[in-house]
């Protein structure tokens, strides 16, 4: 399926996906093995919103053991004036997602989302979207058509969102799914949105309910399309200075906003 991919943003040309029946792509030596060529572009995919908007649940990630910032609640830190988990659980509030599922322990009583947690605790990326899933089978609702897996580390998660969203409804059908890449074209699979039934299926092919595997083991065989996006859109918090950096961009940003 070589050239299939995203069309409508400017400079989007020719993104393939993984999983493609002429198996065409990168090698299985290359750490991009089976991802698509990336699609550039500017934020938005012009002519989304002429499209029906799928029904879409969110899997937001909180959980991990942020070893990097010496085991501090990451989803916790404040930037721009609300915490990260606070940005994640908004970005999927305004792109309609229902349900929205956070996978840590109890960190904010306060917010209207279901908390689910992987067993045992700190079992890896993988196993929260399995154990969000898993929260998801035991609602009366059925499942939603689209899953938006997002960490609790993203600074500009309403804009990531933004962005996934207006490209999602216009991925071709046999596409599986869509993540951003960062400027070096290396797929962020934790700021990307999925088709429930495949991530489903992929996930419960995982053994151990996904415990200690890597998200690209649960999505490997997945069609996911890969769109390039701006660095401020992927760039997550995972240092003590990368939040001081976030904090710098965010009070730039608003000394520029006109008073």
């Amino acid at each position: 399926m070589t050239g299939a991919g995203i069309s409508g943003s400017p400079g989007a040309t020719g993104a393939s996906v993984n999983g493609s029946p002429d198996g065409t792509g990168a090698g299985a030596g290359d750490s991009s093995a089976g991802i698509t060529a990336a699609v550039s572009g500017s934020p938005g995919a012009t002519g989304a919103t002429s499209r029906a908007m799928p029904s879409l649940g969110a899997i937001l990630l909180g959980g991990g053991r942020a070893t990097r910032v010496d085991g501090a609640v990451k989803p916790l830190f404040e930037v721009d004036g609300r915490t990260l988990l606070d940005a994640a659980v908004d970005a999927a509030e305004a792109a309609g997602a229902q349900p929205i599922t956070v996978v840590a322990g109890v960190l904010d009583p306060s917010l209207h989302v279901q908390w689910a947690r992987e067993s045992p605790p700190f079992g890896g990326p993988a196993a929260g979207i399995v154990a969000g899933l898993e929260a998801w089978a035991h609602a009366a609702e059925p499942d939603p058509a689209w899953t938006l897996v997002l960490a609790c580390d993203l600074p500009s998660a309403g804009a990531a969102v933004r962005r996934l969203v207006d490209d999602m409804v216009l991925l071709p059908t046999d596409t599986d799914g869509l993540c951003l890449a960062d400027a070096s074209s290396r797929p962020q699979w934790l700021t990307g949105v999925y088709r429930t039934a495949a991530l489903r299926a992929a996930a419960s092919a995982l053994p151990d309910a996904g415990r200690d595997a890597s998200v690209r083991a649960l999505l490997s065989d997945l069609a996911i399309a890969v769109v390039t996006a701006p660095d401020d859109l992927t760039r997550d918090v995972d240092t003590w200075e990368d939040l001081e950096q976030a904090r710098a961009r965010a009070a730039g940003s608003q000394a520029e906003e006109p008073t």
